[in-house]
């Protein structure tokens, strides 16, 4: 099923609309895809009920960002506020795109990893192509993460609606559905960091590798030639798929190649009355915080990378 994307953008801003729709053709072509645009509004129609309504039924809000759509009264202060408060209910994921330079980290936006790469305005790359291909790079990720992911937070089913409230519901989960979640958690943390390592050789002076051991296993090395004599880091992660070396349901070391009965840490199917969630723990942290594969897949290459001496701000 593909994923629908909301497009947030000033009418000035068309131009780069229609370059990203371009770009997009292959995301659309593939399924991975499908976007909504105040194009599909036939005249006549409510214009504030029918953004309502396609915010609410995607999966994905794409914001245009530029100095016409920070000043954009309906951008900034409809659209892109509705979809905050969607995002803090966990069924929205906010994708900011820079296309004009503007002073968008004063904005609420300075908070999300921005498109392109460090939120570097397109006009800015020596070729734009270039950096449309990151952010189409960028998207294929979020939507790896979002496809088959439950719309509620934390891993929660999609929970009906009685007079605009939605409805929490008990229930138990058995084994399958934990080992269900767990694959689809170590599907989304594999697609991050191969994603990201493509994003890192981009930078100059590091280098990294990704490399797919088995269906339920890969190795990641990053090399920051920039630190003198060279600093490099590796992790392999596996899905212990109930193996006799059980860690958790997804164990990592800080080895490249690691053997799947060595572990500094691991992750773990956890859950309430309600619904699932992932949990980290290892020698120095044993916590019950609630993440899901994504919020993993971030701590787990920030730690990673810096240990080679790469930090992000």
């Amino acid at each position: 099923m593909a994923v629908t994307a909301f497009i947030s953008y000033s009418h000035a801003d068309t131009k780069h609309l229609e370059r990203l729709h371009k770009h997009m053709s292959q995301l659309l072509r593939d399924g991975v895809f499908e976007t909504w645009t105040d194009h599909a509004i036939v005249p006549g129609s409510n214009l504030d009920n029918e953004v309502t309504t396609a915010l609410r039924g995607s999966q994905v809000f794409i914001a245009l960002v530029s100095p016409d759509y920070l000043a954009s009264n309906y951008c900034y202060e409809k659209e892109f506020e509705a979809a905050q408060k969607l995002e803090a209910e966990g069924r929205l994921h906010i994708v900011p795109v820079i296309v004009e330079p503007c002073d968008w980290l004063s904005s609420p936006l300075k908070s999300r990893m921005a498109l392109p790469k460090d939120g570097k305005p397109i006009p800015e790359w020596t070729n734009e192509n270039v950096a449309y291909l990151n952010v189409i790079q960028g998207l294929r990720a979020v939507a790896t993460s979002t496809h088959k992911k439950p719309s509620g937070p934390n891993g929660e089913r999609d929970a009906p609606e009685v007079g605009g409230r939605r409805l929490k519901v008990k229930q138990e989960f058995d084994t399958i559905q934990r080992r269900d979640f767990a694959d689809e958690a170590f599907r989304v943390i594999r697609d991050y960091f191969k994603t990201s390592c493509e994003e890192l050789n981009q930078a100059e002076d590091l280098r990294a590798r990704f490399e797919n051991m088995s269906d339920n296993s890969f190795t990641c090395t990053v090399v920051n030639r920039g630190y003198k004599g060279g600093r490099d880091a590796h992790i392999t992660i596996h899905n212990s798929k109930g193996s006799r070396h059980h860690f958790g349901d997804i164990n990592y070391s800080w080895q490249s190649h690691g053997e799947s009965n060595t572990s500094n840490g691991h992750v773990q199917v956890d859950a309430d009355e309600y619904n699932m969630f992932l949990s980290l723990n290892d020698f120095m942290r044993s916590e019950k915080k609630r993440h899901d594969a994504k919020q993993v897949a971030d701590i787990l290459w920030l730690e990673f990378t810096k240990q080679a001496g790469i930090e992000y701000d």
